[in-house]
Protein backbone atom coordinates (compact mmCIF):
# COMPACT_ATOMS: atom_id res chain seq x y z
CA UNK A 1 0.00 0.00 0.00
CA UNK A 2 1.11 3.39 -1.09
CA UNK A 3 1.75 5.91 1.56
CA UNK A 4 -1.70 7.88 -0.70
CA UNK A 5 -3.29 5.00 -0.12
CA UNK A 6 -3.33 4.30 3.57
CA UNK A 7 -5.97 4.76 5.23
CA UNK A 8 -6.32 8.76 7.03
CA UNK A 9 -7.30 8.17 10.86
CA UNK A 10 -8.76 11.33 12.26
CA UNK A 11 -9.38 11.80 16.00
CA UNK A 12 -12.53 13.72 16.67
CA UNK A 13 -11.76 16.89 18.22
CA UNK A 14 -14.18 18.27 21.37
CA UNK A 15 -15.99 20.65 19.20
CA UNK A 16 -16.68 17.51 16.74
CA UNK A 17 -17.41 15.15 19.35
CA UNK A 18 -20.71 17.82 21.10
CA UNK A 19 -23.87 17.90 19.77
CA UNK A 20 -27.13 19.58 20.66
CA UNK A 21 -27.37 16.90 23.33
CA UNK A 22 -24.76 18.43 25.46
CA UNK A 23 -26.00 20.51 28.19
CA UNK A 24 -24.53 22.54 30.41
CA UNK A 25 -25.89 24.45 33.16
CA UNK A 26 -24.29 27.41 35.36
CA UNK A 27 -25.18 27.89 38.82
CA UNK A 28 -23.75 30.68 41.12
CA UNK A 29 -24.14 33.13 44.01
CA UNK A 30 -22.52 36.88 44.18
CA UNK A 31 -22.49 39.17 47.42
CA UNK A 32 -20.77 41.86 45.89
CA UNK A 33 -20.87 41.37 42.65
CA UNK A 34 -17.45 40.28 41.52
CA UNK A 35 -18.45 36.30 41.04
CA UNK A 36 -21.76 37.56 39.17
CA UNK A 37 -19.24 39.66 36.73
CA UNK A 38 -16.87 36.49 36.69
CA UNK A 39 -20.37 34.17 36.15
CA UNK A 40 -21.38 36.34 32.73
CA UNK A 41 -17.95 36.36 31.14
CA UNK A 42 -17.39 32.81 31.03
CA UNK A 43 -21.28 32.39 30.04
CA UNK A 44 -20.64 34.80 27.21
CA UNK A 45 -17.55 32.44 26.71
CA UNK A 46 -19.29 29.26 26.32
CA UNK A 47 -22.01 31.03 23.71
CA UNK A 48 -19.33 32.65 21.79
CA UNK A 49 -18.70 28.45 21.31
CA UNK A 50 -22.16 27.33 20.09
CA UNK A 51 -22.44 25.55 23.13
CA UNK A 52 -26.25 25.11 24.96
CA UNK A 53 -25.78 26.75 28.35
CA UNK A 54 -27.88 27.79 30.93
CA UNK A 55 -26.99 30.38 33.63
CA UNK A 56 -29.23 30.38 37.61
CA UNK A 57 -28.36 32.27 40.36
CA UNK A 58 -28.16 29.41 42.93
CA UNK A 59 -32.12 30.80 43.75
CA UNK A 60 -33.03 30.30 41.06
CA UNK A 61 -31.91 26.53 40.36
CA UNK A 62 -34.10 23.66 41.73
CA UNK A 63 -32.36 20.27 42.57
CA UNK A 64 -34.84 18.83 40.38
CA UNK A 65 -33.08 20.50 37.75
CA UNK A 66 -29.55 18.84 37.94
CA UNK A 67 -30.30 15.56 36.39
CA UNK A 68 -30.89 17.64 32.83
CA UNK A 69 -27.54 18.73 32.68
CA UNK A 70 -24.32 16.67 31.26
CA UNK A 71 -22.15 19.50 32.54
CA UNK A 72 -22.45 21.46 35.83
CA UNK A 73 -20.09 24.80 36.05
CA UNK A 74 -20.13 26.39 39.33
CA UNK A 75 -19.57 30.07 41.00
CA UNK A 76 -18.81 31.27 44.32
CA UNK A 77 -17.87 33.54 46.54
CA UNK A 78 -15.94 32.42 49.84
CA UNK A 79 -17.53 33.35 53.30
CA UNK A 80 -15.61 33.79 56.45
CA UNK A 81 -12.64 32.21 57.19
CA UNK A 82 -12.66 30.05 53.92
CA UNK A 83 -16.35 28.67 54.09
CA UNK A 84 -18.96 27.80 51.99
CA UNK A 85 -21.53 30.39 51.61
CA UNK A 86 -24.89 29.56 53.26
CA UNK A 87 -27.37 29.76 49.83
CA UNK A 88 -24.87 27.23 48.41
CA UNK A 89 -24.68 24.74 50.99
CA UNK A 90 -27.88 22.41 50.07
CA UNK A 91 -26.13 22.86 46.36
CA UNK A 92 -22.65 21.27 47.92
CA UNK A 93 -24.80 18.83 49.74
CA UNK A 94 -27.10 17.94 46.60
CA UNK A 95 -23.65 17.34 44.55
CA UNK A 96 -22.22 14.95 47.40
CA UNK A 97 -25.15 13.01 47.44
CA UNK A 98 -25.69 12.14 44.06
CA UNK A 99 -21.87 10.98 43.38
CA UNK A 100 -22.29 10.84 39.46
CA UNK A 101 -19.15 10.34 37.83
CA UNK A 102 -19.99 10.54 34.71
CA UNK A 103 -21.33 14.15 35.26
CA UNK A 104 -18.58 17.19 34.06
CA UNK A 105 -17.75 19.57 36.47
CA UNK A 106 -16.30 22.72 36.71
CA UNK A 107 -16.06 25.25 39.91
CA UNK A 108 -14.88 29.19 39.95
CA UNK A 109 -15.20 32.11 42.37
CA UNK A 110 -13.63 35.46 43.58
CA UNK A 111 -11.97 35.94 46.77
CA UNK A 112 -9.44 38.02 48.39
CA UNK A 113 -6.02 36.86 49.29
CA UNK A 114 -5.65 38.93 52.48
CA UNK A 115 -7.59 36.20 54.13
CA UNK A 116 -5.76 32.57 54.71
CA UNK A 117 -8.05 30.55 53.38
CA UNK A 118 -8.54 32.46 49.94
CA UNK A 119 -11.15 30.98 47.89
CA UNK A 120 -11.68 28.63 50.63
CA UNK A 121 -15.20 27.64 48.89
CA UNK A 122 -13.77 27.54 45.82
CA UNK A 123 -11.10 24.58 47.25
CA UNK A 124 -14.20 22.77 49.03
CA UNK A 125 -16.37 22.46 45.84
CA UNK A 126 -13.01 21.33 44.17
CA UNK A 127 -12.18 18.32 46.43
CA UNK A 128 -16.06 17.15 46.50
CA UNK A 129 -16.22 17.31 43.02
CA UNK A 130 -13.13 15.79 42.63
CA UNK A 131 -14.32 12.52 44.69
CA UNK A 132 -18.26 12.38 43.38
CA UNK A 133 -17.31 14.02 39.84
CA UNK A 134 -15.22 14.26 36.91
CA UNK A 135 -14.17 17.58 37.40
CA UNK A 136 -12.71 19.27 34.68
CA UNK A 137 -11.90 22.79 35.56
CA UNK A 138 -11.01 25.00 38.72
CA UNK A 139 -10.53 28.91 38.21
CA UNK A 140 -9.67 31.44 41.28
CA UNK A 141 -9.84 35.19 40.66
CA UNK A 142 -8.71 37.97 42.88
CA UNK A 143 -11.26 39.77 43.97
CA UNK A 144 -12.92 40.97 40.89
CA UNK A 145 -12.53 40.17 37.08
CA UNK A 146 -9.55 42.00 35.32
CA UNK A 147 -7.89 42.17 31.66
CA UNK A 148 -5.45 39.54 32.72
CA UNK A 149 -8.44 36.96 33.73
CA UNK A 150 -10.08 36.90 30.65
CA UNK A 151 -7.51 34.15 29.56
CA UNK A 152 -7.86 32.58 32.23
CA UNK A 153 -11.74 32.28 31.95
CA UNK A 154 -10.89 30.97 28.30
CA UNK A 155 -9.18 27.88 29.59
CA UNK A 156 -11.16 27.35 31.95
CA UNK A 157 -14.15 26.53 29.51
CA UNK A 158 -11.58 24.96 27.09
CA UNK A 159 -10.89 22.86 29.71
CA UNK A 160 -14.46 21.49 30.80
CA UNK A 161 -15.48 21.21 26.76
CA UNK A 162 -12.09 19.11 26.21
CA UNK A 163 -13.09 16.81 29.38
CA UNK A 164 -16.84 16.48 28.14
CA UNK A 165 -15.17 15.81 24.25
CA UNK A 166 -13.34 12.83 26.21
CA UNK A 167 -16.50 11.28 28.60
CA UNK A 168 -18.55 11.84 25.18
CA UNK A 169 -15.88 9.65 23.54
CA UNK A 170 -15.62 6.94 25.70
CA UNK A 171 -19.48 6.28 25.98
CA UNK A 172 -19.90 6.76 22.09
Amino acid sequence: MSKSQEPIQKFPSPMDLMNCNMKIAMVYTSITGNTRELAEEIYRIFLRKSFDIDIYRIEEFQASYVKHYNVVVIGTYTWGNGEIPKEMRGFYHLLESLGCKDMITGVFGTGDCFYPNFCGAVDLFRDMLYVRTHLAAVLKVELMLQKQDVDRCNAFVESILKHAGRRKLQFT
